[in-house]
């Protein structure tokens, strides 16, 4: 019992590191630690602040102004000095200037939620990457494996030919037929190995640390759609690309209505209180106070307020487009990678069943070898195709696990919360929440 208490404390004490690593580990570390990812949050950031500054326009507006004269007067008897100062403050109120900044509010909001939108299209595409480079790892971990396991196979192959050699009953040439394959052997797992240190280079670049206990993952069923019908019609509902595409449009839609406010009037007050001292003047120093109340009323602007509203206009009918572009775009990347998905699966299928009579062919081979009836080319050739049919599956896995999450990144379903991934889900709004109404202030919500 003190033996199995000690191995708990050492398996308490054991560090989160040394333990396997899961395909929703790697997403959940790319979604928290990846550096594209951290700055499109701080791109939303600066455009959440595009809302308090279009709403400053109505907003009064706060100016002091002081000034000071000194005068030196040379006479004949002397000299004298004569000074005046003035103190003041001014306070200006747009009353109405052609709704220009309630629509500028409102596409500065639509701004902020598209991209909301284009941020979630992000985070979709990170988790993707780390997924698929979490697969690519596992695929080639298992792929140096075979090549491991092939080229112990041809060396014993190449053991028996120099015996048979030795004792008469086989020929130089099939040593070196065995020779060659084992060469071409060795150089395959060098290249193997070379790509799995490439695909855990880029899992660095993505996930932002090193893999761990790398398994073969399976292909992704959590929110995964049950037909390509469900997956499309998810995916036009769903899809952030699509979202932040039609939010697009409602900003076009604003910015039109504010240019055309440019050619309603406008009314402005405005106030100011003005302190005067000094005894350049006989007057003893007085204050004075006055409001003034203007009205503009645009006539012409030599044509430049009407190429805006065309310009802005033209600029709307360009997001609607987008939008019609936007679907098709998903629209085909979902069918794309539906159907890889069904073909992947298809091929793991087939694959099994062929690494199956393979196996069985090999063996066949070696025992009809033994009797004389086959030569060692026969066995080089039907281990080559039992190499070839465990690659295809190891691919295959690969690309069922990355068409998978592929279709769940194209239906929009890929996310933090779908996934159950254990990392804290970053919260765009309340930091919109934070500055919507801020009348002033220097430092960012984060303390900077």
């Amino acid at each position: 019992m003190a033996m199995m208490a000690a191995l708990s404390s050492v398996l308490l004490i054991a560090p989160q590191g040394a333990m396997a690593e899961t395909i929703f580990d790697a997403m959940a570390k790319a979604y928290q630690n990846n550096p594209d990812l951290n700055a499109a949050r701080a791109g939303l950031r600066a455009t959440d602040e595009g809302v308090p500054i279009a709403k400053a326009a109505m907003r009064p507006q706060v100016a002091a102004s002081a000034s000071g004269t000194l005068t030196r007067l040379e006479r004949a008897t002397g000299g004298a000095d004569f000074y005046s100062g003035s103190a003041g403050i001014t306070i200006t109120q747009q009353i109405f200037d052609g709704f220009q900044t309630l629509n500028n509010v409102r596409a500065a909001e639509s701004n902020v939620f598209s991209s909301r939108e284009t941020l979630k299209a992000n985070e979709i595409t990170i988790l993707l990457s780390a997924a698929q480079s979490y697969a690519n790892i596992a695929r080639d971990q298992q792929i140096v494996s075979i090549r491991k396991q092939n080229l112990a196979f041809l060396r014993e192959q190449l053991n028996a030919a120099n015996a048979r050699l030795e004792v008469g009953e086989g020929t130089r040439t099939d040593v070196s037929l065995a020779e060659a394959e084992l060469a071409n052997a060795q150089a395959l797992l060098v290249t193997s190995v070379a790509q799995l240190k490439q695909s855990e280079a880029v899992f660095v670049q993505i996930v932002g640390a090193a893999p761990r206990g790398v398994k073969q993952p399976s292909p992704a069923s959590k929110s995964l759609p049950r037909s390509l019908d469900q997956a499309v019609a998810i995916s036009m509902r769903e899809n952030p690309t699509i979202i932040a595409a039609q939010y697009s449009v409602d900003a076009a839609g604003f910015q039109v209505k504010s240019a055309e406010g440019a050619m309603l009037p406008g009314v402005v007050v405005q106030g100011a209180v003005t302190r005067n001292t000094g005894n350049a003047s006989s007057s003893s120093p007085n204050t004075t106070a006055s409001i003034t109340a203007r009205l503009e009323v645009p006539i012409y602007q030599g044509g430049a307020e009407y190429g805006q509203i065309r310009q802005a206009k033209e600029r709307l009918g360009q997001q609607r487009i987008l939008v019609d572009s936007a679907r098709a775009s998903v629209q085909q990347t979902v069918v794309s990678a539906y159907a890889q998905l069904e073909a992947a699966l298809a091929v793991i299928s087939a694959t099994k069943q062929q690494i199956s009579a393979a196996n069985m062919a090999l063996s066949g081979v070696i025992e009809e070898r033994k009797v004389g009836q086959r030569t060692t080319l026969d066995v080089l050739d039907a281990q080559q195709t039992v190499l070839s049919a465990q690659e295809s599956l190891v691919a295959a896995q690969r690309d069922a696990v990355v068409a998978s999450y592929s279709v769940l990144a194209a239906t929009g379903q890929l996310t933090v919360r779908s996934q159950g991934l254990k990392v804290a889900e970053y919260r765009a709004e309340d930091h919109y929440e934070e500055v919507k109404d801020k009348w002033f202030g220097l430092r960012t919500v984060d303390g900077r």
